[in-house]
């Protein structure tokens, strides 16, 4: 094997991932880098990845395309994952899986290569993101493979070699950080009856220490996406960005959690998502003044399973873009303004108005109105209930009533 694209993060997997191709398979490693907003955890990578041993780097700026081609129809979605999960990471793996097949193609390598291990879900979301895109491409997966079984002894194999990593014996988290979260795994926080430790949080302050005062803050979306925050209008990234800002230093959007991975394995992992809870609420918000009952009711079954979908790993399959038609669809009239209260931790609308708003205040009101018809409701109830009527009417005639046969 020739040439092999490493998805390089420069995070302690991947650090020694270089060598260890270069001495097992005796190839060239070409080290792809996906900006996705790690910020400053990419400043030296290239120089970081040609000292471990890259014959080449590439720096792919994808943040733009990760916001508007991934972030937002998960958005529009609804996809949570088991209700807590914003899929922050689920999210990034299919973007960095179609640079790696990208770069593979124009370098003309015969193979691909990952940093997740055996046990976790992103070894399955980069794999099957690669084989829907190119399958002709070799995947090789050292966790899988090397006789390395623990972080700690990454940690030695990496020293050995003067491989720099950002992780150490005493603050081993595993680390994934994008435009859309940070998440932590390992240390502490692998014993569910630990509390988090307090040096966990990096884009988001406890909720105790937030301000005193509540924040409010207003969001516009143009159907479904955001555009404006408070009044002003900006391009997705600076959007998501300025969001981050607001809800992180309100300690909005920390989720302390024990999942289900696809393996079958459950894992504790903490997540920060600030600026994403920002827009989930909002939209949701949104979306309960512009979507009939149906609609809304259905399109919750289809978040659910959206979302199962994203955390498999599967984006590039046929349901998942079947379902992305008609979440497009229900979009049309999701427009409008949403205000939010932050107060330490929470996040709770503070009013939304949308001129596709299905809420009549004529039909609503307690007080005298001439819209609405209270006596219709006798018949329509009558009706409604007519199948519990005749049931109760047969089991009375049976003599089921009261448990008696």
């Amino acid at each position: 094997m020739k040439k092999v694209v490493l998805a390089y993060s420069g995070g302690l997997d991947t650090s020694i991932i270089i060598p260890w191709l270069k001495e097992n398979y005796d190839c060239q490693v070409i080290a792809m880098v996906a900006d996705l907003g790690q910020g400053d955890e990419l400043n030296l990578i290239e120089e970081k990845a040609l000292k471990s041993g890259a014959s080449k780097v590439y720096i792919q700026d994808v943040r733009k395309r990760f916001v508007e081609e991934y972030i937002f129809p998960a958005l529009k979605a609804g996809a949570i994952y088991e209700s807590r999960y914003l899929l922050g990471t689920s999210l990034a793996r299919p973007l960095i899986a179609q640079q790696l097949v990208e770069i593979a193609e124009k370098e003309g390598a015969e193979a691909v290569a990952h940093g997740a291990t055996g046990k976790g879900n992103d070894q399955v979301r980069f794999e099957l993101s690669v084989k829907a895109l190119n399958p002709r491409l070799k995947i090789i997966a050292p966790w899988r493979e090397w006789k390395i079984i623990s972080r700690d002894e990454a940690i030695d194999y990496a020293n050995a070699r003067g491989i720099p990593v950002p992780v150490t014996k005493e603050r081993p988290y595993s680390m994934d950080r994008n435009l859309m979260h940070l998440s932590h795994e390992g240390g502490l926080l692998e014993d569910p009856a630990n509390e988090m430790p307090a040096d966990v949080l990096m884009l988001t302050v406890q909720p105790e220490k937030a301000p005193d005062n509540p924040t409010y803050l207003e969001i516009y979306f143009e159907c479904g996406s955001p555009k404006k925050v408070d009044g002003i209008e900006l391009d997705p990234v600076s959007l998501l960005e300025r969001l981050n800002l607001i809800g992180g230093a309100n300690g909005i959007g920390i989720v302390d959690m024990v999942e289900n991975r696809l393996v079958g394995i459950k894992s504790r992992g903490v997540y920060e998502t600030p600026g994403g809870t920002l827009l989930f609420i909002a939209h949701r918000e949104l979306e309960s003044l512009c979507l009939d009952r149906m609609t809304m009711h259905f399109k919750e079954i289809v978040a659910s399973r959206y979302s199962e979908l994203v955390y498999e790993g599967v984006w590039f399959a046929p349901l998942k873009e079947a379902l992305d038609a008609f979440v497009e669809n229900t979009q049309k009239t999701v427009t409008g303004t949403v205000r939010l209260k932050l107060y330490k931790g929470n996040c709770t609308p503070a009013g939304a108005l949308s001129p596709y708003s299905l809420y009549d205040p004529e039909l609503a009101t307690f007080g005298r109105d001439q819209a609405y018809n209270q006596a219709d409701a006798t018949g329509f109830i009558n009706i409604f209930g007519l199948p519990l009527k005749v049931r109760a009417l047969m089991e009375e005639k049976a003599g089921l009533k009261n448990g008696s046969k």
